[in-house]
């Protein structure tokens, strides 16, 4: 029996690891002139010639078809940045970048891998338990000035960041509106409860803060009140329309009056459908899909408010503002239609608005968790974005600081602050670890000199004069105050941490 084949090629070696490397070393080129309060926006152009125009990390891999695997690991760590954090989509793939190329340059000296990387989780919990015992600030000894600067600090490179005193207020108080206190008496900050609208028109500071969740869309027929108050919302997630033949059924009709039979049957049906949600006290019907204009005829009698094709997402974060139950069907166990009045949302007022050119549906006074709505405007489609884009990473900064109470100095204070700590750490160790923790303190000083670049300033005279500020500080008792950041008066800004 011959031996088995394994089909390609298999390359191995310091060759491929170099590949690697310099595949995350250009990834991390793209994004890298983007850092910072003076970095460049980049515009995307796809395939079909949609135009992108942002500033965020996490947009600009998201959007580039990126084939090496390795690359694809950074792109994939941004987007995990984004998703579990917010903000620092940037940041993270320079400095994963940086430490890849320099733990290359210690396996071509001969150190193994195994030694790296141990090294490297070394440093990564020293730095973390530096960072939370000698770094950090409580945000109770800020006060609500604080909140505004993180936000700043998170809109310092976006578009908006000319208006950022507007907009840090905007948010702060956005996050602020939707706080709650779970079953375990933890205070969060849902911000999935923020709806951002975005509409045409006026300029960026005409946007504003509405309280109460805003659907996209109208009244589903001009009948129908504006105003429902109290409401009694019914969630559906099916057609409220005549029941189509599956494909391949026909129903063959020889005498027209069985025709008529079969139209009243339908009619019939979908009254009583209707009346379900009636009797249950429903007086608004949100469904993600179609309602035909017999159902209409019906909510318009009822002096209901109809709302159809309500987004998924949209209606489940509805559901759970005003604590109703998505229904995607009316059958039961019996296989009978019912409907209970158990099923409904409650809500202060349900009302129809129109912002710009298009009418809104505002849910106000939610019962459950407090909703809001930020309504942006601006000039264009990319405008408005990217507004968006920015604020989402300014919520997200602002959540994170209230629900962990602590913030750390930014403009790249922390990494100078660890990079200084780690090399004193790394000449304690007598293993090879000694190396990697070197270059891992190293590496961290990216991120200062990345933004001095960024903003055409001499990287290697300003991160040479940051490092000495932070060894005094770390080094001489009377000087330790300064250590934390907070009072150093040329601080760029706060990061939540």
């Amino acid at each position: 029996m011959g031996t088995l084949d394994i089909l390609g090629d298999r390359q191995s070696g310091q060759d491929v690891r170099t590949q690697n490397v310099m595949a995350c070393g250009a990834v991390a080129n793209i994004v890298k002139s983007s850092l910072g309060p003076v970095g460049l926006d980049k515009m995307l152009v796809d395939d079909i010639g949609d135009v992108t125009i942002t500033n965020d990390g996490a947009t600009i891999l998201k959007m580039l078809e990126v084939e090496h695997p390795a690359a694809k690991v950074l792109v994939e760590l941004a987007e995990l940045q984004d998703r579990e954090v917010g903000d620092g989509t940037t940041s993270v793939v320079i400095i994963a970048a940086e430490l890849l190329k320099r733990a290359n340059d210690l396996v071509r000296n001969n150190i193994h891998p195994t030694s790296i990387i141990s090294g490297y989780r070394l440093a990564m919990r020293e730095a973390c338990k530096y960072v939370e015992e000698k770094l950090a600030v409580k945000v109770e000894k800020l006060g609500k000035d604080c909140l505004i600067n993180c936000a700043k600090t998170s809109m310092s490179s976006k578009l908006i960041s000319g208006d950022s005193d507007f907009f840090a207020n905007l948010v702060v108080e956005a996050v602020q509106s939707v706080k709650m206190t779970n079953a375990r008496g933890e205070v969060k900050y849902p911000i999935k409860g923020i709806n951002i609208l975005k509409a045409h028109g006026k300029s960026a500071k005409d946007s504003y803060l509405l309280n109460g969740y805003a659907l996209n869309t109208g009244r589903a027929a001009q009948g129908m009140p504006i105003r429902v108050a109290p409401a009694k919302i019914a969630c559906l997630d099916f057609n409220l329309q005549k029941t189509k033949m599956q494909m391949g059924v026909q129903v063959l009709v020889s005498d027209p009056r069985e025709l008529e039979k079969i139209r009243e049957r339908e009619a019939d049906m979908t009254k009583e459908r209707i009346q379900r949600l009636l009797k249950a006290g429903a007086n608004v019907v949100l469904t993600t899909k179609a309602i035909d204009d017999m159902a209409l005829k019906y909510f318009v009698e009822a002096g209901a408010i109809a709302v159809r094709r309500v987004r998924k997402e949209d209606m489940r974060h509805v559901a759970k503002a005003t604590g109703a139950t998505m229904v995607s069907t009316f059958a039961d166990m019996e296989g009978e239609e019912s409907f209970d009045s158990s099923l409904l949302g409650y809500a202060d007022e349900v009302v129809e608005e129109r912002i710009a050119d298009d009418d809104v549906i505002l849910i106000k006074g939610t019962k459950t968790t407090s909703a809001v709505s930020l309504i942006l405007r601006g000039a264009n489609d990319y405008m408005l974005d990217e507004m968006e884009r920015a604020l989402h990473d300014s919520l997200s900064i602002v959540k994170r600081t209230l629900e962990s109470n602590t913030v750390v100095a930014g403009g790249g204070a922390v990494e100078a602050a660890l990079s200084g700590y780690l090399e004193c750490l790394a000449t304690t160790l007598g293993s090879r670890e000694q190396l990697a923790i070197a270059e891992f303190a190293e590496s961290l000083l990216i991120i200062p000199k990345v933004l001095a670049v960024n903003a055409a300033k001499d990287a290697t005279d300003l991160v040479a004069k940051l490092r000495a500020y932070h060894t005094i500080a770390q080094t001489h008792a009377d000087k330790k105050h300064l250590s934390s950041g907070y009072n150093i008066p040329a601080t760029v800004g706060y990061s939540s941490f």
